[in-house]
């Protein structure tokens, strides 16, 4: 696939007319999508979502002089989810795009998601030139005393991400350099310390499982953006290149995909 000056493309599902610039998305539960396409039907840009297939076999992607290039992601463990790492390493070019810049979602603060990213970038040889983001509704779910939030919370924050979204369309137009990015309390500490222990220890597929609430859809296995999940005998099966998204989780219309027994009684949310 090429991206450039062109009268119609199509890139991910989205046909762009005219100069063509490029968001890289990845979501589980929609959230991260959202604020990707919002963005994209402002600035006129192209959709490319990070995918199991985008990953194994990336595309190459023609810069014209003075584009830019844009990545939307969750914040996991207050820092980016590693397939987005993973999709800066192999995201292919045809020159070194002019204005870099990440959007990231996350239910409270990010941590130094600017700084572990800003790095990834520049591993590329590029400049990180702006990052921000954007309060929306809690998923995760994995740990005891995390849940989704209340519903007047979520329609809360789902109203001001409107506000922000519009706000961060008007700088990115502009290829206006800075951070806005709500660190949250002890910043250092979450992202270089927590965050490679959640990477070791708490990020293991092999805890998912479904209960007898399960009627073997395959719902889960279409919505996995990794491709993770195997039907087998009408259930599904998790295998080891697991982002733990939860869109298998919050996706399942039947409440039965689990993570061991810490999400019983726990709300599921997809973006409206």
């Amino acid at each position: 696939m090429f991206i450039g000056v062109s009268s119609r493309l199509k890139c991910g599902f989205s046909y762009i007319y005219s100069f063509i610039l490029m968001i890289v998305y990845f979501s589980g539960t929609g959230n991260s999508r959202w604020v990707a396409e919002q963005l994209a039907a402002r600035l006129g840009e192209a959709l490319c979502p990070l995918t199991d297939t985008s990953l194994r076999s990336p595309s190459v992607h023609r810069l014209e002089e003075g584009e830019a290039v844009g990545f939307v992601f969750p914040v996991h463990s207050w820092g980016p989810p590693p397939v987005v790492l993973e999709g800066i390493r192999r995201l292919q070019l045809t020159s070194a795009p002019a204005y870099v810049y990440f959007v990231c979602t996350c239910g409270d603060d990010c941590g130094k998601t600017a700084a572990v990213f800003a790095r990834a970038v520049r591993q590329r040889g590029w400049m990180c030139d702006a990052g921000f983001s954007v309060r929306m509704p809690n998923t995760y779910v994995c740990l005891p005393g995390f849940d989704v939030d209340a519903p007047e919370v979520e329609r809360q924050k789902l109203q001001s991400a409107e506000t922000r979204v519009e706000e961060l369309a008007v700088r990115l137009r502009r290829h206006l350099p800075g951070f806005d990015c709500f660190e949250g309390s002890f910043p250092w500490l979450k992202t270089y310390v927590i965050r490679p222990f959640f990477h070791r220890f708490l990020m293991a597929p092999r805890r998912f499982h479904v209960t007898p609430a399960c009627t073997g859809c395959g719902l889960c296995a279409r919505k996995c953006p990794l491709q993770n999940i195997e039907m087998h005998n009408g259930r599904p099966s998790w295998n080891d290149h697991c982002a733990l998204c939860l869109a298998c989780y919050h996706h399942c219309p039947h409440r039965a995909v689990a993570y061991g027994r810490v999400t019983d009684g726990k709300g599921r949310y997809v973006h409206p």
